[in-house]
């Protein structure tokens, strides 16, 4: 008789458990349970991978006042050009604004700034944004075309600040962390790095040694 082919779960009987002991072979009862049981995981991991998806919000909001800002800015663009084919344009742009940031950003580290670097792109964005709708209304194109650039300008200001503080991070000697905010779902949290910026070989050893405790 062939050998049933090896699973990651298995039914355990008998005080046998896996890892441990010798598993009993299951039975008709016990491979109906691993596959709901692997179905049940498949669900639960793309529930997990939805619910990620959803929570991608882009670092801009995890402002304060991005809620509020972009609201006034959405609500408003009906104001802004000659041409009612701008207004759809327009608003698809601020409205995906925050998922278009997640998309374009492309680091290879996590998206984590500090809170005081995101007040200050925050700041950067609102003041090109207020300073476009102060304007009458524009020619045909303008304002979505204008709309795009500051997107990607605020783009490169998030990639700019959160490789900054990488940067400056690994400056220090040692282990070394700081508190951020990550943009996927704008909760708290921190980096640690590893700086090489020790000048002594006391101050090495002393931070290999908390290399070795974090470890």
């Amino acid at each position: 008789m062939e050998a049933e082919p090896a699973s990651a779960v298995v039914r355990c009987g008998g005080g046998a458990c896996a890892g441990g002991g010798t598993a009993a072979r299951p039975g008709a009862g016990g491979r109906r349970w691993m596959v709901r049981g692997g179905l049940g995981r498949a669900m639960a991991l793309l529930l997990c991978l939805g619910l990620t998806a959803a929570l991608a919000r882009g670092c801009l909001h995890c402002h304060r006042d991005f809620s509020e800002k972009f609201s006034f800015y959405r609500h408003h663009v009906n104001l802004k050009s000659w041409w009612v084919g701008d207004i759809p344009v327009s608003g698809s742009l601020l409205t995906d604004w925050s998922q278009d940031t997640m998309k374009e950003l492309h680091l290879a580290i996590p998206a984590e700034i500090t809170r005081e670097k995101l007040g200050q792109v925050a700041n950067a964005v609102y003041q090109k944004m207020d300073q476009l709708y102060q304007g009458k209304m524009y020619f045909p194109g303008y304002f979505p075309s204008e709309l795009r650039a500051i997107f990607r300008e605020q783009v490169h200001l998030i990639q700019n600040a959160i490789i900054e503080s990488r940067i400056n991070c690994q400056r220090h000697c040692g282990i070394f962390q700081y508190e951020t905010i990550s943009c996927i779902n704008c909760t708290d949290s921190h980096v640690v790095c590893f700086g090489y910026n020790c000048e002594s070989s006391a101050q090495w050893e002393t931070a290999v040694q908390g290399l070795l405790l974090y470890m």
